[in-house]
């Protein structure tokens, strides 16, 4: 209904609305060899062109409503180029580009429509338009094929809640009660089932939003999976297809990380770079092996400065500086300075009272924090790390 809703509105005909039973046989997660995708079959070139967004999180090409509106949006562009409906079409299936030439080498001064075209086309482009014809005349005599007897599913209820957590939506279907394949046909755009960072308009059935809200906090954040990589040294005889089977990759992304244009081109002694899969993962929780008391003074020895002291005490100088009244940096033996949060425990507990930040790109744990009045190693202890670890753009790190 809401296909034939936003048809309306624009001023298309309503036999379009059957246009996704070609395109998709109505399945929101269909794709093509073309790596087309959704209910109307977008490549990503062709979604972005048309405001669809595609990132780690979220693809809106699998996203029944937006994907309508830019299936709207493209249809209008096709018809205002082409003239008719038929050839409209046939762009949509094959491109607007490849129309264009066929239309260029007819030489004939007159605009060309579908038939004229016919035999110019690709093979599945000129089965295309006839494909849906026939759709059309068959649901408009439903009696003549068996066909008068089919009830249509109710359209989906469900109310929507703005969340700006990062949580996997199987913890969300416990919390509320409902199965976790409702909560996924509810949202098909989440690529891994997983919220991204930022604000999110999550569906849920009705009357679970207010369930929603009160326990979203106290769910897991879930982390961006972080794409490793193995490296291979091709053999005599070796194809492509044959080292991704072996690392349970495919071609196309041994493709993508070795920036190879062909499949074929690859020689015995080159050494690829082959893309492992990498899963969601729940950040981890802040344990420590020893919680370590901070003393509430320390008496200045020999040797040592206010940057190894807030190093030492996972605090910063101007935090140091700040509590013992200090203008400058310069320490004197024997000197008696109180530490921030001294006499306090700097593990588990510490973890409980700290917030959390996105990391964004160009970020890195000394920048986030810096600017948070951190010092890097207490910024490393809080959030599980070391000073090897790489982090991402995505990823939920904790902070004061």
């Amino acid at each position: 209904p809401f296909i034939l809703k936003k048809l309306k509105e624009a001023g298309l005909p309503q036999e379009l609305s059957w246009l996704p039973l070609i395109e998709s046989g109505f399945k929101t997660k269909a794709m093509s060899s073309a790596r087309a995708l959704g209910l109307w079959q977008f490549i990503p070139s062709t979604g972005y062109k048309f405001g669809l967004e595609r990132n780690s999180y979220i693809d809106q090409r699998l996203d029944p409503e937006r994907s309508t509106d830019a299936a709207i949006q493209y249809l209008t562009v096709l018809h205002k180029t082409f003239g008719d409906w038929a050839t409209a079409l046939a762009a949509y299936n094959c491109g607007e580009g490849t129309v264009l030439r066929v239309i260029r080498q007819q030489r004939i001064n007159y605009l060309d429509n579908f038939w004229d075209l016919y035999h110019r086309l690709p093979m599945e482009t000129a089965r295309y338009v006839p494909r849906f014809l026939a759709t059309l005349y068959i649901v408009s005599h439903p009696e003549k094929y068996g066909l008068d007897s089919i009830e249509t599913e109710p359209p989906l209820k469900f109310e929507t809640v703005a969340v700006s957590r990062q949580v996997h939506l199987r913890d969300i279907a416990k919390a509320i009660g409902v199965p976790y394949n409702s909560l996924a046909e509810l949202n098909p755009e989440l690529r891994y089932s997983v919220l991204p960072p930022e604000q999110y308009n999550l569906r849920v059935p009705p009357g679970t939003g207010s369930m929603v809200l009160a326990g979203i906090d106290s769910m897991p954040i879930y982390r961006l999976p972080q794409t490793m990589f193995a490296y291979h040294r091709v053999r005599p005889g070796e194809a492509l297809s044959l080292i991704a089977r072996r690392y349970h990759t495919t071609v196309r992304r041994i493709m993508r990380a070795n920036n190879l244009r062909s499949r074929n081109y690859i020689v015995a002694g080159k050494i690829l770079k082959i893309p492992l899969s990498g899963k969601w993962v729940a950040a981890k929780t802040h344990k420590f092996e020893k919680a370590r008391i901070i003393p509430a003074t320390h008496t200045v020895r020999r040797g040592e400065s206010l940057w190894i002291l807030a190093s030492r005490y996972g605090t910063t100088v101007k935090a140091i500086q700040k509590l013992n009244g200090l203008s400058g940096t310069s320490l004197r033996v024997g000197q008696v300075l109180r530490i921030p949060g001294g006499g306090t425990d700097s593990g588990p507990d510490a973890a409980k009272t700290a917030k959390t930040y996105t990391v964004k790109p160009g970020d890195s744990p000394f920048t986030i924090a810096r600017s948070h009045n951190m010092s890097l190693l207490k910024f490393l202890r809080l959030n599980n790390l070391d000073s090897n670890t790489t982090i991402y753009p995505g990823q939920q790190m904790f902070v004061e």
